[in-house]
């Protein structure tokens, strides 16, 4: 039989602050719990209604705190602002693009990573003070206001295949980043563009069909076979040509060593090989074709580095050569030396990374040298659940020392191809040539520490 005495839960279970306190702990409140849950007063209108449970009044009808009073409020771009502008006026855009840091969810970390990356442009190393223990010839305000971070820049081979190319060439046409990672596309399809364009297509296109017609299909953009067969034609040359000079460096050396000239104790002969950045430098000299970001990349001093250079054509191409004429190598320890210095030595790093994997983990782990980036902006579309390194957030990027614990990163989830060029029309695109004048005289590291 039932206990009549038994009281009604529903009725009786007033909500206390602990037990509140204890629910918002419990339930993942935010740390810094600007919202928090409040028990009706006792004479309040709704808790001395019989008709409803005083827990169900608690919980739905409970007391907020107020907020700041310079708390951003959430609120989109207002067209009728704009509706008497001209079409083609860009401040439209602008105004759009401002919105959106208020907007709310992807639209506001498009705008905080326009922030981010303004940050990591406008930093000098005049705005860190200089402390007593500091490197002495870091000490001058004059010499400080000279250095700028230096700005890693990654992206993924689509990101060249797809007209997100241009975007990208522009960047480096007008030396706005300082070091470029990416992967075997990246490369081969940038020198592929020069020869033959990539066609628009359909992401439903039938591969069974495709593959009898020889074209290949990178989402809705389509390759003809012959494409590649042009890059064959053109690389082919250029590696036979490559280890020729290599071979003809080894017998300089070797010829050194015989006659023992080249005997020195403190600096040995080192065999010598072409770097996978040194390769990449040379296809860029030798396309001389201003389409093309290796040519701009080369042309500028910006080292490109891939470190899985042969995973696609130019691997086959490379493979195809061994059986020819073996012997041809890569050093690719050289390249992570490199990169890992041109991290260790700047004062202040930027990084801005499009997708995930190689060209992610590679950026992260150089800048782990120093102890991590100081401004980080991520655009993958990546999640984090299966534990990937492209879906991996910037706080766990804090956690293995790639980004600085004192840093503020943005991860932007989207398509690349759409907010990418949004947030360089706010911040690359806005003061080119004031850019080329503010940098002209600065530098990312004082070589050997001396003035």
């Amino acid at each position: 039989t039932l206990n009549t005495q038994t009281k009604n839960p529903l009725t009786t279970m007033a909500a206390t602050p602990e037990s509140t306190a204890d629910t918002t702990k419990q339930g993942g409140g935010g740390d810094d719990q600007i919202l928090s849950y409040q028990p009706l007063a006792e004479n309040s209108a709704v808790s001395a209604n019989p008709h409803i449970p005083s827990v169900t009044a608690s919980a739905v009808l409970g007391e907020s705190e107020s907020m700041p009073d310079d708390h951003p409020i959430c609120k989109g771009h207002d067209f009728n602002t704009s509706a008497s502008s001209s079409k083609d006026d860009p401040s439209q855009l602008d105004a759009i693009m401002q919105s959106m840091l208020n907007t709310g969810f992807q639209a506001t970390n498009v705008g905080k990573a326009v922030n981010e990356i303004h940050r990591m442009r406008k930093w000098r190393l005049s705005d860190t003070p200089w402390k007593e223990g500091d490197d002495e010839t870091l000490r001058d305000p004059n010499l400080r206001s000279k250095i700028r971070a230096r700005i890693f820049f990654a992206y993924t081979s689509n990101q060249i295949s797809c007209g997100q190319r241009e975007v990208i060439k522009f960047l480096v046409q007008h030396k706005m980043v300082d070091v470029i990672v990416t992967t075997a596309g990246g490369i081969e399809e940038d020198i592929i563009k020069c020869f033959e364009p990539t066609y628009m297509g359909d992401f439903k296109l039938p591969g069974k069909e495709l593959r009898k017609k020889g074209i290949n299909r990178i989402g809705n953009l389509l390759v003809p076979n012959k494409n590649y067969c042009k890059f064959e034609d053109w690389m082919a040359p250029l590696i036979s040509k490559m280890h020729d000079e290599q071979d003809e460096k080894w017998m300089e050396q070797a010829k050194l060593l015989v006659s023992n000239e080249g005997a020195d104790e403190e600096e040995p002969i080192k065999p010598f090989s072409y770097t996978p950045s040194e390769f990449i430098a040379r296809m860029g000299k030798e396309i001389n074709n201003e389409e093309s970001v290796l040519y701009w990349a080369n042309k500028n001093d910006i080292p490109v580095f891939c470190p899985a250079l042969t995973d696609g054509s130019v691997g086959d191409m490379i493979y195809f050569h061994s059986y020819k004429r073996p012997g041809f190598t890569l050093d690719i320890a050289r390249d992570i030396r490199r990169i890992n210095d041109l991290s260790v030595q700047s004062y202040g790093t930027g990084q801005i990374i499009i997708g995930g994997g190689l060209v992610k983990h590679h950026t992260c782990n150089a800048n782990l040298m120093r102890n991590g980036a100081d401004y980080s902006v991520y655009i993958n579309t990546g999640h984090e659940f299966d534990g990937s390194d492209g879906g991996a957030s910037p706080d766990e990027a804090i956690s293995w020392g790639k980004i600085r614990i004192t840093a503020d990163p943005v991860k932007v989830c989207a398509d690349a191809t759409i907010v990418f060029p949004l947030i360089v029309s706010q911040t690359f695109a806005k003061d080119v040539e004031e850019w080329k004048e503010s940098t002209k005289d600065c530098i990312c590291w004082l070589p050997d520490g001396t003035v």
